[in-house]
């Protein structure tokens, strides 16, 4: 008898070592948590929805935003909202008497502006709109350039993100389907159409180049800190992927991670990683929860770092951390913009 308790210690010990790892766990998996659920507003005009991307000039002032009507907007602080910018289709459409802004119709007449970032140099903000292809317009605003329709001889039917290498000032930018518009972008996943493309252009050829195609739902992108490939979010398969700009793996791609959830635009956190924002999770918990993950931190070896978690109403398209220790949230849906203080 006396043998058989002795024999039956190293089990003992081995399940007490695992009891006393538990909380360390829980701890660790704690800390890699971000509680997003207390967030300021910055409300948009009356109508308005869809602030989906967020970006700041070369001052640091804003946010920048497209919204549904068709508009770039301003964030003045105590002046509120202003035009920013709109496509030449704008005024030729009088889309300032649509009464409803936010119509299918109204976008394919007027433009949607989906991604926005500002070369820093010029001053000069880039949109990628939907309907109306690349755009540029100057530090002033008004009315932007279109600078790109179609890219191999195909039109860009439904143009998504953008980043630009700060240094030589090529803009890279996406085409989510060359099948599908975003009026239908639901059928994007549904239908698990890959005709997603990855694009360069060349501000100085004025020359677009089609750097990949034959991808499922090509949606945010971002250049890397050390500017020698990208990040591509593949929304469909919720997935990253990597391309490469320079080096010896230059125009190849690879996986980049895997991910919980469907990813829409991706943003450099920093510190040599990315946020990505997810419009919801892949395998959603049951409506008695009301919280989910609204975006991940991805490290840039891509690994998970970090999960901002929030209420389930939220459902971010980009989230942009600032110096200041302030996250603001895009949203292709939501009313405002919203910010988190880390």
């Amino acid at each position: 008898m006396k043998k058989r308790i002795m024999s039956k210690l190293p089990l003992l010990a081995t399940f007490l070592a695992v009891l006393l790892l538990v909380p360390t766990a829980a701890s660790a998996a704690a800390a890699m948590t971000f509680d997003a659920s207390k967030t300021h507003r910055l409300d948009l005009p009356d109508g308005l929805v869809g602030p989906e991307s967020v970006a700041f000039d070369t001052h640091g002032t804003g946010p920048y935003v497209g919204v549904s009507n068709g508009l770039v907007l301003k964030y003045d602080g105590k002046d509120g909202w202003t035009t920013f910018a709109y496509s030449p289709s704008y005024t030729k459409n009088k889309c300032d008497d649509f009464s409803d802004v936010s119509s299918v119709a109204r976008e394919s007449s007027c433009g949607r502006p989906l991604g926005l970032r500002f070369h820093v140099s010029s001053g000069d903000l880039y949109i990628a709109d939907a309907y109306m292809g690349l755009m540029r317009v100057g530090p002033n605003g008004g009315e932007a350039t279109v600078l790109a329709t179609e890219a191999g001889g195909k039109p860009l039917r439904f143009t998504n993100g953008v980043d630009i290498d700060q240094v030589t000032g090529d803009i890279y930018f996406t085409d989510s389907s060359t099948t599908y518009t975003r009026a239908k972008h639901d059928l994007v996943t549904r239908t698990r159409d890959s005709t997603g493309r990855v694009m360069k252009y060349d501000p100085r050829a004025s020359q677009v180049t089609v750097l990949q195609s034959g991808l499922m739902y090509a949606n945010g992108i971002a250049i890397s800190a050390d500017r020698t490939h990208l990040i591509v979010a593949l929304t469909g398969p919720c997935k990253l992927m990597k391309y490469w700009i320079r080096g010896p793996k230059a125009n190849t791609s690879e996986p980049f991670a895997d991910l919980s959830g469907y990813p829409d635009n991706v943003r450099p956190d920093g510190n040599g990683g990315y946020w990505v924002a997810f419009n919801r999770e892949k395998y959603e918990s049951p409506r008695s929860f009301d919280r989910h993950v609204l975006a991940v931190r991805i490290g840039a070896d891509g690994k998970n770092l970090q999960e901002m978690k929030g209420p389930k109403n939220v459902r971010p398209a980009e989230v942009v951390e600032r110096d200041d220790g302030k996250i603001y949230l895009g949203s292709i849906e939501s009313s405002y913009v919203g910010i988190v203080n880390t």
